[in-house]
């Protein structure tokens, strides 16, 4: 397999822990709130056309330090000033009763679940990643502000606890680090690392190490053998 191991110096903070899954979600009414004017502002961006879906790294596969992979299958992009405070959003979870070829339902029915992100403040893309060989899907987000991040982490919380594995959820803000670093310059080896870090990422393997396809609206992953997000 054609896997590149990024190395390289770390970036400052990048492994602190700022959000976490020890942390309770957002009231119900305050996460409410946060996705109503979420649906609001995403109307506007879709009606200017600021929301894309560029296909440049479909099909990369991301490795993890827990040593599940993962390939993208979408990526969103929103029109939007550059970042003044640049982080890495990381979010974990385990779908309910999502078996077989429920995953690849599930892949192409999420495109319906932009709305409940791409209006929060400070967004600017979402990788969207296919379950691993443990079965946890991950979004993967750059954002500008972790204060922000952290907040629509924990609004999102509510709304993945209604059909995912209790415990399942879990995310990290990597603060001052666009995701273009996050490939870069993590270096593989960390001497503090347990390897359990399944935010951490150790290796890139370019597109072509899955094979992934969106025909209209839909998206359909092929995975190699030993693939992370296969379907059986």
């Amino acid at each position: 397999m054609n896997e590149r191991r990024v190395r390289g110096r770390p970036c400052s903070g990048v492994n602190r822990r700022v959000g976490a899954g020890a942390r309770a979600p957002l009231p119900i009414g305050r996460a409410a709130r946060g996705f109503a004017r979420c649906l609001s502002v995403t109307a506007g961006l879709l009606l200017f056309r600021r929301i894309h879906l560029p296909t440049d790294n479909r099909g990369l596969r991301v490795v993890f330090a827990d040593t599940t992979s993962a390939c993208v299958f979408r990526e969103t992009v929103v029109d939007r000033p550059a970042a003044l405070a640049p982080c890495v959003l990381m979010v974990k979870f385990r779908l309910r009763a999502v078996h077989g070829r429920g995953h690849a339902l599930f892949r192409r029915e999420s495109l319906l679940n932009t709305v409940l992100f791409a209006g929060f403040p400070g967004l600017v893309s979402k990788l969207w990643l296919a379950h691993d060989q443990r079965g946890a899907y991950r979004g993967l987000y750059e954002w500008d502000g972790p204060a922000a991040a952290e907040t629509y982490a924990l609004t999102l919380w509510r709304v993945l606890a209604l059909v995912s594995v209790p415990g399942s959820i879990d995310y990290r803000v990597l603060p001052r680090i666009h995701r273009a670093d996050l490939f870069e310059t993590i270096p593989r080896d960390d001497p503090h690392a347990t390897g359990a870090e399944w935010w951490r990422v150790t290796g890139v393997v370019p597109p072509g190490g899955c094979v992934s396809r969106e025909e209209g609206q839909s998206a359909t992953i092929e995975h190699t053998a030993g693939d992370g997000g296969r379907d059986d």
